[in-house]
């Protein structure tokens, strides 16, 4: 049985984590199949991120696949192989490895962060199609009282 073909009385009682779990593998696959169809994956656009100094790197220095790892551990998932993803970007020119390997974004790569960012907007808007702005903060609220109702538990 979907969302749809329940009455409120019944969504009322359906689990969050069931729904949320759901949701999550859906907008997941979703998104990485919107990239994968611009020809990248979303692990090489969160490297290229976390290698910019004018995106999340802090201080834009080079970093070692186990700090990138551990930089994006609240992100990444299981299958997520940061190796196989920057030997990518760097046959791409998009990072480069120095002697202490760690991984650089390259000026090309830097380029091409902003024109992976570029696709995200659109990404976006498909998502939320049909969704109310002023609904999708209730949600999110929703969300955030669920977490803290459980948090500490």
């Amino acid at each position: 049985m979907t969302l749809d073909q329940m009455t409120d009385a019944e969504l009322a009682a359906q689990p969050a984590a069931y729904w949320t779990g759901l949701a999550y593998e859906a907008l997941i696959s979703f998104t990485r199949a919107r990239q994968a169809e611009l020809g990248f994956t979303q692990p090489q656009f969160w490297l290229l991120r976390n290698l910019s100094s004018n995106d999340l790197s802090p201080d834009g220095q080079g970093m070692t696949i186990p700090q990138l790892r551990e930089a994006m551990a609240t992100y990444l998932r299981p299958e997520d192989d940061l190796h196989a993803e920057a030997e990518v970007l760097l046959e791409r020119g998009w990072l480069r490895r120095d002697s202490e390997n760690r991984l650089w974004i390259t000026e090309a790569g830097e380029e091409a962060r902003v024109r992976l960012k570029a696709h995200a907007p659109a990404i976006r808007a498909r998502i939320h199609e049909g969704i109310d702005d002023a609904d999708y903060v209730a949600a999110l609220k929703v969300l955030g009282k669920l977490m803290r109702n459980t948090q500490g538990s």
